[in-house]
């Protein structure tokens, strides 16, 4: 695949011939990358509407029996509001077969990078194939198998485990025949072993891909990628007074805000980590750069650093967060998924994700302390067994808010807190609090000063730059 301003360079053979015969079925394993030119504007706009409907079918996995009839009606809600018309694809549309192809090898390429995003990656584009294989016909099926050499008359014993396990296949001198409704599980065993073994065989080529200046920083934002509002303005600016900042850590933070407020009241202290995450989110949810000076400065002198020595070092860092120093860049709240992927805590350290970087043990005291029911805990330990880290912050959510069911998906803390805001005053945006003369609890913390990072909320490149030789970062040299 290469890279150029525009889409007027397709192949000549492409122009010249039937381009059907490039996409001669709905389905596919997705086993020959892409070879056409497209522009950057495209290649990141498919891989956001393919992540967007990744991040779709990973929540109603978890929140609904995998192909059962409630689970099917909703996907088809979903992508229905999703930029992929899946019956269209049914349909013999080419420009929708085309997107899907080329979309699933740009994730491809981004999600090689670790082994949790290649399981992350695995585990929704299986769930994603199940759901279309099912939703085709019988004839479009067995054409299906024909196309990619699974002509299945008797079927091999290791490929029909699940099914022989659950007493749902005849066996007969060593073969495993497999009635043609359950056949799914054995396309998706062959679907697992060949994406399973292309990821690898990706990742291969990081060394390359990373020396690629222009390339790299898109795929690392597709990674890490959050889609939604950036929080760096908030419409709530300066309705908050710092007196609130107690009781919303208890009622409206998510955990991870939640845990570096009180590390930071009960330490005085917050590592470099802790207060990036700590500080751009209280700017998004409404503290003025005054508030944040006034805010951060009792906590400071509280501890080791005094007044003078906050001045001259930490508040350049506070204003420049704030894009009044520097480059003037307004930088924006860390994303779950920046939280999730990014920078892991070390031991003393109070930032990231809880339901990613803690021990489930302490976890566990963590959420007890904070009344979560014990049937609650349990839901939320089983979805960090599955790594579904950000549904089991929704959970939370849910249980400390006593909801049921939240009706959309949390991808970002002060998306958290905004909801929150919303439900616990019926629905009114959040009213600025008459301030009392304040003792409120101020204290200190005595670290390196904050720095420039923030989380990118589009890629730096441009529909004229040109990157070529995309196709070989997905095969094997």
């Amino acid at each position: 695949m290469e890279f150029s301003s525009g889409r007027g360079r397709l192949k000549q053979a492409w122009l010249a011939g039937d381009r059907r015969d490039l996409y001669p079925h709905s389905l596919q394993f997705y086993l020959e990358p892409p070879t056409e030119n497209i522009s950057l504007v495209e290649f990141e706009s498919f891989a956001i509407d393919r992540l967007k409907l990744l991040k779709v079918v990973e929540n109603l996995g978890v929140s609904y029996v995998r192909n059962s009839d409630s689970y099917k009606t909703k996907l088809e809600f979903e992508l229905r509001k999703l930029k992929f018309p899946y019956k269209a694809l049914a349909e013999d549309d080419y420009e929708a077969r085309r997107k899907d192809h080329i979309s699933h090898f740009i994730l491809r390429l981004a999600y090689c990078q670790s082994e949790d995003l290649r399981r992350w990656f695995l585990q929704q584009e299986m769930d994603l194939l199940r759901y279309r294989f099912n939703e085709v016909t019988d004839n479009l099926r067995q054409k299906f198998l024909e196309h990619v050499n699974l002509s299945f008359e008797a079927v091999g014993l290791a490929d029909a485990v699940d099914l022989f396990r659950a007493r749902r296949v005849f066996i007969k001198d060593g073969f495993a025949y497999v009635p043609f409704k359950e056949i799914d599980v054995i396309v998706l065993s062959n679907y697992r072993t060949k994406l399973s073994k292309a990821l690898a065989l990706t990742a291969r080529s990081l060394p390359s891909i990373q020396s690629d200046e222009r390339l790299q920083p898109l795929l690392n934002h597709l990674s890490h990628s959050y889609i939604g509002p950036d929080y760096s303005v908030q419409k709530n600016t300066g309705k908050i007074s710092l007196e609130q900042i107690d009781t919303l850590s208890v009622k409206s933070f998510p955990l991870c805000m939640r845990q570096l407020h009180k590390a930071l009241r009960d330490n005085h202290h917050l590592r470099h980590g802790g207060r990036m995450q700590y500080g751009l989110f209280l700017k998004g949810i409404g503290l003025t750069l005054e508030q944040a000076l006034e805010f951060w400065k009792k906590e400071f002198i509280r501890g080791k650093v005094d007044a003078d020595k906050f001045d001259k070092g930490y508040a350049y860092s506070i204003r420049h967060s704030y894009g009044k120093e520097g480059r003037r860049t307004d930088y924006t709240p860390y994303s779950c998924m920046k939280i999730i992927m990014s920078n892991p805590p070390s031991q003393g350290d109070y930032h990231g994700c809880p339901f990613r970087h803690s021990d489930p043990e302490l976890l566990k005291q963590k959420l007890q302390s904070y009344k979560i029911p014990p049937s609650g805990i349990t839901q939320i330990l089983e979805l960090v067994k599955g790594m579904h880290y950000q549904l089991a912050c929704q959970k939370y959510f849910e249980l400390t808010h006593d909801v049921d069911n939240l009706g959309f998906s949390l991808n970002h803390p002060n998306q958290y807190f905004t909801e929150s805001q919303r439900l616990l005053s019926g629905g009114r945006e959040l009213k600025k609090e008459l301030s009392n003369s304040g003792n409120s609890q101020q204290k200190s913390n005595s670290q390196e000063s904050m720095n420039s990072n923030s989380t990118p909320t589009s890629s730096n490149t441009t529909a004229d730059a040109e990157l070529e030789g995309l196709e070989a970062y997905f095969t094997e040299d």
